[in-house]
């Protein structure tokens, strides 16, 4: 249908695929035009072309969600929690292939696959100037057989890149080194296009990368070469105007979206940012507001190119002839930032005057108020919580400290949200500066981390010489990866463990995650802002604490230092950027960074076709998908009689459903580790076990903080056991009904597996038997994830609940039959049947939601793996 253009880049001409001839294209919001040239760069045939290109058009200029396409991403980017699954799967499907009478070889990536290991390392150590060093020994010891296995995947697969630990966080590597923003393979030119196992894969669109975060399976898919299937999305477009107030950073832009757009209601749907203000941010700053995008519940935050984005792609060290490359193409494909008229589903406008410095919490990323209210904001969550004015004692280096509700146990300087963005971090520094030329000192009960998200950044504080302020502040650098985002903050100090039932204890990061329970089990109160907000929460101790009234200190002469006195400037930050954050400091501080260390280089992984697993292994293990799995699909099999395994309401995430943090002593995956020998101090995270189903399975629904309303009001994973009416662990019941040879349900509230693209949350309850979720709304990635392991989500209409129809989680469920052999189901609703103990028997219909044919298809063949594995053997 399109003919492939030139186009003439200095001396050197590319071919591309032009969306200019295609009606309307120019009216596209920029995330469409995108979407448009990749299917009619990709789909083989005129016809299909044609049909996809027509959807993608019309849903644009009518800014309504439109019919499914098919899209192929050009990369696609793993962290190692995610990743070691990933092969563990690929691993599995080449033995599957042989069986099959297929060649193992043929089981590869097709398309640029990127691993950053990066999510391993513990602030085990902080507080001191070895802590670096300290948790990389730590790390290398406990994963020693994940390493192990990465490398010989490394070296058994074609396309495959693995970034060895200690480089940085996954999204700045890939904004750092990774992303071209526009692709050239063979003299063709087209958009840079990712999908990540990683929520926060969204980061890159801040450089005008369209990228969003998938499950491992669907990720898998894609770099089999299978398509994504999705619907046309509504284009939700975000008007900025004005520029930020002195003081502002990126991060409080972020939660301010985060704050509007979950508001609004944004869950399935692409958001993109347009207007003067666009140009005020710089591209680190922009991409700080793309990485919270999953916060927000939309797919992606894209900005499109502009001076900004070309600026930032010759400061980290692009070829003249890539950025010239990018420029030419961002402007004849209608990708250049452009005063011009788009037609969005909606406009939502910000005048970023009007942020404010920000925090978040205690819970969720949304609940964002004003830095100014914290105190008063924090004496409303205690008295929601009726806790507040209880107070208890701790020693610490011989000095005893009386601590109340709120009081800060960790301190963290971490994640990929803040640590892209050098002007947060180099504030943070220039206020630590302040601090410790003040005689300001951080309060001895609060862990501080400092996990930077790249060596460039350590390098820009080294050279602007703020690293000592942070290190005599406690901030040390603890390690380079995602950190307390993801539980990885290690234990807080033993005394402020001893107090954690007696007070409320809080935790103050610069990350995108605060969910209860996430950070640490002795935390009740989380909370998100900018870096050095992080250090002036370490200085204060508390979070009932009026930063505007109250001072931090006193200078030698006794005069009151307040925080206004030594947070530092915009120009004082700009006059640092322009000093240290240049294209000398990203080239030295990224030289080297695929190389590894001496442990990375010594590690023994021999390449072969087939993996050799050790039964002894504790963190690699061979998974069961594919044990049994026959030539020829056999259908979704009925749901007959099944359990519950749990009824819980609203806004479960996966973290809830498949935690990442660290693995409880008397929890079944504990009891499952101690039988290999192993003490509870090497049991590791359950992220880092992601290799090995057997903890994984027993880790589902065992989060600390998940309320089943089957468990009598014990928090935890524990659920009624239909067997025998008693309570038991989640794993034990699911077990119990397995040996029965019978299915399980999950029921749930609203906006079911919010949070991480996380495939475990799928892949743990196929494990434990459960063929169907019934939910009253599901968050877009995970209800794609229980597609891709088989299992079917079912909605309730709208105005019904479990609470609604009478459900109490003791019923035994039938679901109607549901065939997916024509791909959609063929039917849209189904009945279920609810059958309770005293014989009542309660009827309901609810929603197959299975919105494309693709995605029946997976369903019909029992998972998206089967099915991308019979296709290749066929």
């Amino acid at each position: 249908m399109i003919a492939d253009e030139v186009l003439h880049v200095g001396d050197d001409d590319y071919s591309f695929a032009s969306v200019a001839g295609v009606d309307g294209a120019r009216k596209l919001p920029y995330s469409l035009i995108v979407l448009l040239e990749n299917v009619l760069r990709n789909v083989s045939d005129d016809a299909t072309r044609s049909i996809y290109a027509d959807r993608i058009v019309k849903a644009g200029l009518s800014g309504r969600q439109g019919e499914e396409i098919e899209y192929m991403p050009a990369r696609v980017l793993l962290q190692d929690f995610t990743g070691v699954p990933v092969f563990v799967d690929l691993a599995v499907m080449r033995e599957a292939a042989v069986d099959l009478g297929c060649d193992a070889s043929r089981i590869n990536p097709q398309i640029p696959l990127d691993l950053v290991i990066d999510h391993s390392v513990i602030a085990e150590y902080a507080g001191c100037p070895s802590a670096l060093s300290l948790n990389m020994d730590v790390e290398f010891r406990r994963n020693a057989e994940r390493y192990r296995f990465l490398k010989w995947a490394q070296g058994s697969f074609e396309n495959v890149r693995i970034v060895p630990p200690g480089a940085g966080i996954c999204h700045q590597i890939n904004v750092e080194h990774f992303s071209t923003v526009a692709m050239n393979s063979q003299g063709t030119v087209y958009f840079d296009t990712v999908v990540g196992t990683d929520s926060h894969t969204t980061t890159a669109n801040g450089i005008g990368v369209l990228s969003w975060g998938v499950g491992g399976i669907e990720a898998e898919a894609a770099a089999l070469g299978q398509p994504i299937t999705t619907l046309v999305p509504r284009v939700i477009g975000m008007k900025l105007t004005g520029s930020l107030s002195e003081g502002v950073s990126a991060m409080d832009v972020a939660l301010t979206f985060a704050q509007i757009l979950r508001a609004k209601g944004v869950v399935g749907c692409f958001v993109e940012c347009f207007g003067d203000g666009v140009g005020q941010l710089s591209s680190t700053q922009r991409a700080c507001i793309a990485n919270m995008t999953p916060e927000y519940g939309c797919t992606c935050t894209l900005f499109p190119v502009d001076d900004q984005t070309l600026s930032y792609l010759e400061a980290t060290g692009r070829s003249k002839e890539q950025v010239r490359l990018v420029e030419a193409y961002a402007k004849e494909q209608g990708f250049w930032l452009a005063d011009d008229e788009r037609v969005y589903s909606e406009v939502i406008e910000l005048d970023l005057s009007s942020v404010r410095r920000s925090i978040s919490g205690p819970s969720r990323p949304h609940d964002r108020f004003d830095l100014d209210c914290a105190p008063g904001r924090f004496s409303d969550i205690c008295s929601q919580r009726g806790v507040g004015g209880r107070c208890a004692s701790v020693d610490i280096d011989g000095r005893s400290f009386d601590l109340s509700d709120g009081a800060v146990a960790i301190a963290a300087v971490t994640s990929c949200t803040t640590a892209t963005d050098p002007a947060m971090m180099l504030a943070c520094g220039l206020l630590a500066k302040h601090a410790v030329e003040a005689g300001l000192e951080a309060k001895p009960w609060v862990k501080r981390v400092m996990a930077p998200g790249s060596h460039a950044t350590t390098l820009m504080l080294d050279q602007a010489g703020l690293t000592p302020a942070l290190d005599a502040l406690g901030f040390n650098t603890c390690g380079y990866g995602c950190m307390s985002c993801i539980g990885n903050s290690g234990p807080i100090w033993p005394q402020m463990h001893g107090i954690a039932d007696d007070i409320e204890l809080a935790a103050v990061l610069s990350g995108n995650r605060n969910f209860e329970g996430r950070i640490s089990p002795d935390v009740s109160q989380n909370y998100l802002c900018a870096p050095a907000g992080v250090v002036a929460y370490a200085l204060a101790g508390s979070m009932d604490f009026d930063f505007a009234s109250t001072p931090l200190g006193s200078s030698a002469d006794g005069a009151d230092i307040y925080l206004r006195d030594i947070w530092p400037s915009d120009d004082e930050v700009a006059e640092a950027l322009a000093c240290y954050a240049t294209a000398e400091v990203y080239c030295e501080g990224g030289a080297g960074f695929m190389d590894g260390t001496e442990e990375w280089k010594s590690l023994d992984a021999e390449a072969s076709d087939v993996f050799e697993w050790d039964p002894s292994s504790s963190y690699v293990r061979r998974a069961p998908y594919f044990d049994g799995m026959p030539d020829q699909p056999e259908g979704f099999a009925p749901v007959r009689d099944a359990a519950v395994l749990g009824l819980f309401g609203d806004f479960i995430t996966t973290d809830h459903i498949s935690p990442a943090g660290s693995i409880a002593a008397d929890s079944p995956a504990a009891s499952y580790l101690a039988s290999f020998g192993i003490e509870p101090a090497d049991y590791n995270t359950y992220g880092s076990r992601r290799g090995n189903h057997e903890v994984m399975a027993r880790g589902t629904f065992a989060n600390i903080k998940l309320v089943n309303k089957m468990a009598d009001g014990r928090k935890g994973g524990w659920t009624m056991d239909m067997t025998d009416g008693e309570l038991a662990t989640v794993f034990d019941a699911a077990s119990h009904y397995a040996a029965q040879g019978r299915d399980s349900v999950v029921i749930a509230g609203k906006m079911y597996g919010s949070g991480s693209s996380r495939d475990w949350a799928a892949k743990g309850p196929y494990l434990l038997g459960v063929r169907a979720v019934i939910a009253e709304s599901f968050e877009r990635i995970h209800r794609s994830n229980l597609i891709g392991m088989g299992i079917v989500p079912l909605q309730f209409k709208d105005g019904e609940s479990a609470e609604t129809i009478g459900l109490d989680g003791t019923e035994s469920i039938t679901i109607a039959p549901i065939d997916f052999s024509a791909g959609l189901p063929d039917v849209k609703e189904v009945l279920v049947s609810a059958s309770k103990r005293n014989g009542d028997c309660v009827n309901f219909s609810v929603i197959v939601r299975v919105d494309t044919p693709t995605e029946g298809a997976y369903l019909h063949h029992g998972g998206i793996l089967q099915y991308v594995l019979r296709n290749l053997a066929s």
